[in-house]
């Protein structure tokens, strides 16, 4: 049997590496003219690709290699701190606390409206996941359905489209407009609900040793990508954090860690700071700097929707606050709030972040944390177009689109507030294989999420915020 795991072979991680040195400012001419002389190739062009046989000459290069590329010193890291004491002192503006408003029932509300989001926005973006931004615009076209403001068909879409920009193999099963029945699994659910879980068996207070065990117990490796798997197999040969996410993982600085963080900012309502140290905790498992700060980000952001109290303007100020100001997500972040104010057509926002951001990978948070800034600014916080803003910018759709999902569920308030036409299709049903949950209602998991809160110490208010 030739069996051949992605995302973990050293040749497929040398050509990654590479790209992510010149990304953070190392000199290794050196050492990918060794790589490619020996015949190694590019990082593949699509994420996790196999992109050479396993020769063991080439294998055994690329070992020595990324330990060479791990040993190397990131001139970005006199901006880009990566322990959280210095992030905070890089901070001017750390956050304090604002109270939320409303009582126990009006937070289970907002919760349930933002785990729907999070589930219709991930819906929306999966079948387009991985195509280039042409194809999800052409698609959408032949469809009737641009600028993007439903589920994706194929109803309509003339066949040579459709072999030209084939939708996702494993989504469009489960996720076009004729055939959603229920929410399928997908790793940006799956990761709330274990962190829902990391909650419950370690309380606030967990550390990042304690996401390792919670892995280990009830994360399958193979419902793991990028980053994740790295670290998991890391773990499993014996490492701990944090070099979990440094060793021979060049996806340190992908989306991975802010997928994961919205129970971290949904369980601390009017506590940005906490939400933001939580998810410092959670994703230094795995990721490293503007990896890490895209975590912080969205936790804090969300912490703030969360009070009942804030606009998304509001909300993704705070979350800049908690990044520090000279990091490249800072500017992203900046870049695509200040893009969204400028033009009207969100199609010029989009084409303006692809040409500035184009050169990074489709699943590095940098460029996708740009974009989701930009839908939401855009959108104004209306939730059908903070989603489908999110997921016609390409990039990483289905996460972005989640991520959209939830902010706006969030200031929605309710899930009546939300469309029919986006919730109904979900049949208040999840699938998942985190152990427990499968075929969960999105109504039972707002409960579980605001008894966690119920229980966590209550935020005083802080003159800081």
């Amino acid at each position: 049997m030739n069996l051949r795991l992605t995302w973990v072979q050293p040749e497929d991680l040398v050509g990654h590496e590479l790209r992510q040195a010149a990304e953070d400012g190392r000199d290794v001419s050196e050492i990918a003219g060794r790589w490619r002389a020996a015949g190694g190739p590019d990082a593949p062009p699509a994420a996790g690709a196999s992109a050479v046989p396993a020769e063991p000459r080439l294998r055994s290069l690329a070992l020595l290699l990324l330990d060479e590329l791990d040993s190397l010193p990131s001139p970005s890291a006199r901006n880009e701190p990566a322990s959280l004491a210095g992030i905070i002192a890089a901070c001017p503006d750390w956050p304090g606390v604002t109270p939320a408003e409303g009582g126990p029932t009006s937070l289970t509300d907002r919760l349930h409206a933002a785990w729907l989001g999070r589930a219709a926005g991930c819906l929306l973006g999966k079948p387009v996941e991985k195509l280039p931004l042409a194809g999800i615009r052409a698609l959408a076209r032949a469809a009737g359905n641009w600028p993007l403001d439903g589920w994706f068909t194929a109803k309509g879409v003339p066949p040579e489209l459709l072999a030209a920009h084939p939708w996702n193999r494993r989504s469009a099963p489960t996720s076009l407009a004729e055939n959603i029945d229920g929410m399928p699994e997908d790793d940006d659910l799956n990761y709330p609900l274990l962190n829902l879980l990391l909650l419950q068996r370690y309380g606030d207070g967990f550390s990042t040793a304690d996401v390792a065990r919670l892995w280990l117990d009830e994360l399958p490796a193979a419902r793991t990508f990028t980053a994740e798997r790295v670290a998991y197999r890391n773990l499993l040969a014996g490492l701990e954090p944090p070099l979990t996410a440094t060793h021979h993982n060049p996806f340190r600085e992908w989306i991975g860690a802010a997928i994961r963080a919205d129970v971290h900012g949904w369980t601390r309502p009017g506590d940005p700071a906490t939400a933001a140290a939580q998810a410092y905790r959670d994703a230094a498992l795995t990721h490293t700097a503007n990896g890490v700060y895209g975590a912080m980000f969205t936790a804090a952001a969300l912490a703030d929707a969360a009070t009942g109290r804030a606009d998304v303007h509001r909300c993704l100020r705070t979350g800049l606050r908690v990044v520090p100001p000279g990091s490249r997500l800072a500017g992203a972040i900046r870049t695509g709030i200040g893009t969204a104010q400028r033009y009207a057509d969100f199609d010029t926002v989009v084409d303006r972040l692809h040409a500035a951001y184009g050169g990074y990978h489709w699943v590095h948070v940098v460029p996708n944390t740009a974009l989701l800034c930009a839908a939401l600014t855009h959108a104004d916080g209306d939730f059908v177009g903070s989603v489908c803003r999110a997921v016609s910018g390409g990039w990483d759709t289905d996460s972005n689109g989640a991520t959209a999902g939830s902010l706006a569920g969030l200031l929605a308030g309710h899930p009546d507030r939300l469309p029919e036409r986006w919730t109904t299709p979900l049949r208040n049903r999840l699938a998942t294989t985190v152990g427990g949950f499968d075929g969960i209602g999105f109504d039972t998991l707002a409960r579980l999420t605001a008894d966690h809160v119920a229980r966590a110490p209550i935020p005083q208010e802080d003159v800081r915020a």
